[in-house]
C-alpha cells in the first residue's frame, strides 16, 4: 500500500542519478558483500533496496538465482537495463522494504548494500529480513556507520532538512553493531561485523562533493529543493558541506568513507 510518506521516499530517491553514485562511488562494496555472503551457484538470493543492482548484478554474476527489489521504480528501470547489457537475467521487483511481497524463508540468503538503512523504521525493516531469509540461511547488510563520511553528512544536512515521518530513526544507526545485534536479536546466530572504508577518488576539488551530491544524490536534492526560496540557508548548507568534505579530504584529494559488514545466520527451526 502506497502512503505519503512511501511515495516521497519513491521521489527522493528517483532524482538525480543514484546510477552514477552507485558506479562512480561504491562499485567495489556490491562484490566484498557478494563475497562476506560466501553467495555462489544455485543459491536464491534477495537483494533488499537493491537501488541499481550494485550487490544484485555482483551476486548473479556469482551464478545464484537473484531478485532485485526496490522501492523505486525508476533505480530498478535502470537496473535491468545495465544488467541486461552485461547479458545477465535478473528479476527485478517494486518492494517495500518494510511489507517485502515475499513468502516466508524464501531465500537462501537476503542483502542489503547501503539499502535498507534508508527504510526509516529500522524494526520492521528488519524482522522483514528475517522472515524471507530460510532457517540456516544468510543474511548480509553493509552500511554507513555514524561516525563515517556518509554518516556525517546526514548529520549536517538534519538541520536543513524537513522533519522525517514520525517515530524514524536515522539511517547511520544501521552502522552501529549493537544497533543492528539488536534488531535481529536472537533469531539469527554466527553473527560476524567488521568496520572498512571505501576509498573514494572521484572530487579532485574541494567544492566538487558538494556540486556533485547536490546534482546526483537525491536526499541531497530533497535538503535543497526545501531551501530554495532560501538564498541565506542554502549558503549555510553549501559551507557546512564544503567544511564536511574538507575534514574527511586527504591531500591527495581522496577520502576515505567508514562502513559496517554484517553479516549473520538465520537460525535453525
Amino acid at each position: 500500500m502506497t502512503t505519503p510518506s512511501k511515495d516521497k521516499h519513491r521521489a527522493i530517491w528517483g532524482s538525480g542519478d543514484y546510477a552514477a553514485v552507485a558506479a562512480d562511488i561504491i562499485a567495489s562494496l556490491g562484490p566484498v558483500l557478494v563475497e562476506a555472503c560466501g553467495i555462489g551457484p544455485g543459491q536464491r538470493v534477495l537483494d533488499v533496496a537493491a537501488g541499481t543492482g550494485n550487490a544484485a548484478v555482483p551476486a548473479a554474476l556469482a551464478g545464484a538465482d537473484v531478485t532485485a527489489s526496490d522501492l523505486t521504480p525508476r533505480l530498478l528501470e535502470t537496473g535491468q537495463r545495465l544488467a541486461e547489457e552485461q547479458g545477465l537475467k535478473l528479476t527485478w521487483a517494486e518492494a517495500d522494504a518494510e511489507a517485502l511481497p515475499f513468502g516466508d524463508g524464501e531465500y537462501d540468503c537476503v542483502i542489503s548494500c547501503v539499502g535498507v538503512m534508508f527504510a526509516p523504521f529500522h524494526q520492521v525493516a528488519a524482522d522483514e529480513l528475517v522472515r524471507v531469509c530460510r532457517p540456516g540461511g544468510t543474511i548480509g547488510l553493509i552500511s554507513w556507520t555514524p561516525g563515517g563520511f556518509v554518516g556525517q553528512l546526514f548529520g549536517v544536512m538534519k538541520p536543513f532538512a524537513a522533519p522525517p515521518p514520525a517515530g524514524a530513526q536515522p539511517p547511520p544507526l544501521w552502522g552501529d553493531e549493537s544497533h543492528v545485534r539488536a534488531l535481529l536479536g536472537d533469531r539469527v546466530t554466527s553473527v560476524r561485523a567488521e568496520t572498512r572504508t571505501v576509498r573514494v577518488e572521484v572530487f579532485a576539488e574541494p567544492d566538487a562533493f558538494r556540486e556533485y551530491f547536490k546534482r546526483n544524490y537525491g536526499p541531497t536534492l530533497a535538503v535543497y529543493q526545501t531551501l530554495a526560496a532560501d538564498p541565506a540557508r542554502t549558503a549555510e548548507l553549501d559551507a557546512a558541506l564544503d567544511a564536511l568534505a574538507a575534514r574527511f579530504r586527504a591531500s591527495d584529494g581522496s577520502m576515505e568513507w567508514e562502513y559496517l559488514l554484517l553479516t549473520a545466520g538465520r537460525v535453525e527451526a
